[in-house]
């Protein structure tokens, strides 16, 4: 579709219990953004109002993971985040980053997706200067097309406002968000990984029972709904298509699972490293390796 989708942007987990999240994620020993509010518009060129959520993110300097709360249940809404929720609480939603929101809308509606356009984001940060405010556009994939989840691009404005190097340090040792891990229906698998490979411009490859697709800075990898026990052994299944886990690099696993098991979490271990169930980690199983 375009080269210009290089990785991850974000991932994001979606609760009701933003507090409960918080604290599940810093006893992980991950770094965390402050709180904040955001700011949202529904449809291209309406100015952006304050919406139901807010955010705290653990930030690896490219890509980050989102810590999504609904916080105001009367505030609007107009990026449907509740009827989210309603649906199901967890892993939920999957940003890709572009350097260019128009043109990276422009492929995908010329791939046959239907798009929300561009839309915008704001919300105000603590930075070392004082507040100052984020800004990012991002362009949405109609969710009945993506029934893994909430799938779209987004486009950083204002990078150094979110990507701060004084949250870039986790006591776990935390370096990248290096993987998403999808599991999608049998029935639409092979569509899955074709619409994947378009949208990344990349090719397919195997790797045991996933299908991996790789960007300049991540990768996704993309299961069978009846291959998913063997790679998430025992884990939830909420949907037969869904986002299901995240793998982040660190750099002593050793020492991470040491950190995550003294704040009370559960582990397994895995070829090469360890895993926390999604039981534990608010709807995602998180894959911790060495880099």
């Amino acid at each position: 579709m375009t080269s210009d989708i290089r990785g991850i942007h974000h991932a994001g987990i979606l609760t009701s219990d933003l507090d409960g999240l918080e604290r599940a994620y810093l006893s992980f020993g991950l770094t965390l953004s402050p709180r904040s509010r955001h700011l949202l518009n529904e449809r291209p060129d309406e100015p952006p109002v304050p919406g139901c959520t807010a955010n705290r993110c653990a930030l690896f300097g490219d890509a980050y993971i989102e810590l999504l709360g609904i916080v105001d249940a009367t505030a609007p809404d107009p990026w449907h985040t509740r009827a989210m929720a309603d649906e199901y609480e967890g892993f939920r939603l999957l940003n890709l980053e572009t350097g260019d929101a128009e043109a990276a809308d422009e492929a995908l509606t010329g791939a046959g997706l239907r798009t929300s356009g561009v839309l915008d984001l704001e919300r105000d940060v603590d930075t070392a200067d004082g507040t100052r405010t984020m800004r990012a556009r991002a362009v949405h994939i109609d969710p009945s097309s993506t029934p893994e989840g909430h799938i779209g691009v987004a486009q950083h404005l204002t990078r150094q406002y979110v990507h701060q190097p004084r949250y870039l340090d986790h006591p776990n040792g935390a370096r990248a968000l290096e993987a998403v891990l999808i599991v999608v229906d049998d029935p639409m698998f092979e569509d899955a990984v074709a619409r994947y490979a378009t949208i990344l411009s990349t090719g397919p490859r195997r790797q045991g029972p996933l299908t991996v697709l790789d960007t300049a800075a991540a990768r996704l990898e993309i299961v069978r709904s009846g291959d998913a026990e063997g790679v998430l052994p025992g884990e939830p299944a909420p949907a037969p298509s869904r986002l299901a886990a995240m793998t982040i690099a660190v750099e002593d696993v050793a020492a991470a699972r040491t950190i995550v098991e003294g704040g009370g979490t559960a582990t397994r271990p895995t070829d090469d490293g360890f895993f926390v169930s999604a039981r534990d980690a608010y709807g995602a199983g998180l894959f911790f390796t060495a880099r």
